[in-house]
């Protein structure tokens, strides 16, 4: 008797143990694409404590809470890997633009630009708390200007090992790698030599190079050859930002850019790029004028502006450009934030030109760009320029090392004329390329958004719907996903992402930002505590 009542009570508890509420939050219902780039299957996402903990058949019973998922797509949260944040996040700790277009997690300090001291900028977002997880690259610009401020020359062997010494304290402090703006200052008075120095010192730690080339026009496939020979001499991964074609002669050229990446990869190389899904780019103004004639600080730049020797060669090396890429003026040159004068944000140079009633050149016109930047004191002015070939754009987001990135920072709703791939750009790629021109499977883009970045920058539990893989989840409709956002009226969030989960914890809640802040700092592999 004493025996049957305690074999009883064994399954009772096994019974009750069996059908105790194990999950924190189970996913029901949905297809799953789970970031391989297999097709997607029916299945249930269980989650506890952050994790992923079971993918398949699982009872609404086993949960604290469920969500129905039916008619969704069930993703992994999505992986930008080329952002700029700095500054914007800590404003906007709820990234209200990239959480609604499913980003989960960001790499930021790209294209030479990062914050100076890597481990004070991790210890500013986690004592306030940020929606999204973020991991940071370490500037090239950024330790050159510390080191050699704005000098246009060659480093000393005491300059090169004090930025050596710099990448590698970063690397300590968690940075993922090295990233270079080889167009802006003062990395374009760079030569290759001191970029391959700093970046063994990345590779040493286990980064990346993530590089914003030397050119992405009439010389892109010498600047591409130059992000290859880094990879090669300083024996490191390498990620090509923004990859694009922006010079109208070369359109129709990507496949021979896509190649030289594709032949470097042939050789043992491990190169990929990033793109974002527009026909436009966005950057600085400064950009269209001669590096040279921005060197060794403001008032020097302000004196070669001013003084008319100067200021004619500067504005014929301006022409010669816009002839060299086939254009009559800068129309093509969209202003997006300038703020002396919030009348000309979303105005061509051209627009503006006339506007002010100048002579309706392009002399004249570079003239007003030089005017423009004298104005605000030679800080940066935001711009979009329409300079790419929507045939470009998908012939490199047919290659399958493509990932999906905005190259955007935290908006402020209503502020400025930003680029509209500030809201948008995976939605994009999800309604205008995947449903509708049918460019890349739904699979396919998912994985470009999600393993293939994880695989690239070392995040070794994220990208994939596995169990013990972190739960950063994006619930979408295939068939209403898109952007929103265009240039004309940029500031829009994305429609049809419903469901935004990071490190478990919903962040988007039908169509809601819940303003929860579980966001993590992802360090990387060379990160001492």
């Amino acid at each position: 008797m004493h025996y049957r009542f305690l074999t009883l009570v064994f399954c009772l508890l096994c019974f009750c143990s069996a059908h105790a509420q194990t999950y924190d939050l189970v996913i029901k219902n949905g297809r799953v694409v789970d970031g391989t780039g297999n097709p997607w299957v029916y299945a249930d996402v269980a989650i506890k404590d952050g994790r992923i903990v079971k993918v398949g058949s699982i009872p609404a019973t086993d949960a604290k809470r469920t969500i129905d998922a039916s008619r969704l797509i069930v993703a992994p949260g999505f992986i930008d890997v080329h952002t700029h944040v700095e500054g914007s996040l800590e404003a906007q700790p709820g990234a209200p633009n990239f959480i609604f277009d499913g980003v989960t997690t960001m790499i930021t300090g790209n294209c030479g630009g990062s914050s100076t001291n890597l481990r004070t900028y991790f210890d500013t977002l986690r004592t306030q708390g940020i929606s999204v997880n973020v991991g940071s690259l370490i500037g090239h610009n950024t330790v050159r200007m510390k080191v050699m401020k704005m000098a246009f020359r060659e480093p000393t062997a005491r300059e090169q090992a004090d930025m050596e010494g710099l990448v590698e304290q970063a690397m300590k402090d968690g940075a993922v790698g090295l990233s270079t703006g080889l167009i802006y200052t003062p990395g374009t008075y760079a030569r290759t030599p001191e970029v391959v120095n700093l970046a063994k010192m990345a590779s040493r730690y286990g980064g990346v190079y993530a590089s914003h080339i030397r050119n992405e026009g009439q010389n892109v496939k010498q600047a591409i050859e130059e992000a290859i020979l880094i990879s090669r001499e300083a024996k490191i991964p390498v990620e090509i930002s923004h990859f694009k074609v922006a010079s109208k002669p070369l359109w129709g050229k990507s496949t021979e850019t896509v190649e030289l990446v594709e032949a470097a990869r042939r050789e043992g190389l491990d190169v990929t790029v990033d793109q974002y899904p527009y026909t436009a780019s966005s950057t600085s103004l400064e950009s269209i004028v001669p590096s040279w004639a921005l060197a060794d600080g403001d008032s020097a730049v302000l004196a070669r502006f001013r003084a008319p020797v100067s200021h004619a060669k500067i504005r014929a090396e301006m022409l010669d450009g816009l002839a060299k890429n086939l254009r009559k003026n800068y129309d093509y040159a969209v202003v997006s934030n300038y703020k002396p004068d919030s009348t000309f944000n979303g105005l061509s140079i051209s627009t503006i030109n006339q506007k002010l009633g100048r002579k309706n050149n392009a002399s004249t016109e570079a003239d007003l760009i030089l005017d423009l930047m004298e104005r605000a004191n030679l800080k940066r002015i935001q711009m979009v320029y329409h300079t790419m070939s929507e045939t470009d754009v998908e012939t490199i987001l047919r290659y399958p090392n493509t990932m999906i990135a905005s190259d955007a920072g935290v908006a402020k709703l209503g502020s400025g004329m930003p680029h509209p791939r500030a809201y948008g750009t995976n939605a994009r790629v999800l309604g205008r390329y995947v449903r509708e021109r049918h460019v890349i499977p739904l699979e396919e883009a998912v994985r470009r958004m999600t393993s293939l970045p994880a695989q690239r920058f070392k995040l070794t539990d994220r990208g994939l719907l596995r169990p013990g893989y972190a739960a950063d989840i994006v619930l979408f409709d295939e068939k209403t996903v898109s952007d929103k956002a265009t240039y004309d009226q940029p500031h829009a969030y994305t429609t049809g992402i419903s469901w935004v989960i990071v490190n478990g914890v919903p962040v988007v809640e039908n169509n809601q930002h819940t303003g929860q802040r579980p966001g993590q700092l992802l360090m990387g592999p060379g990160f001492e505590k």
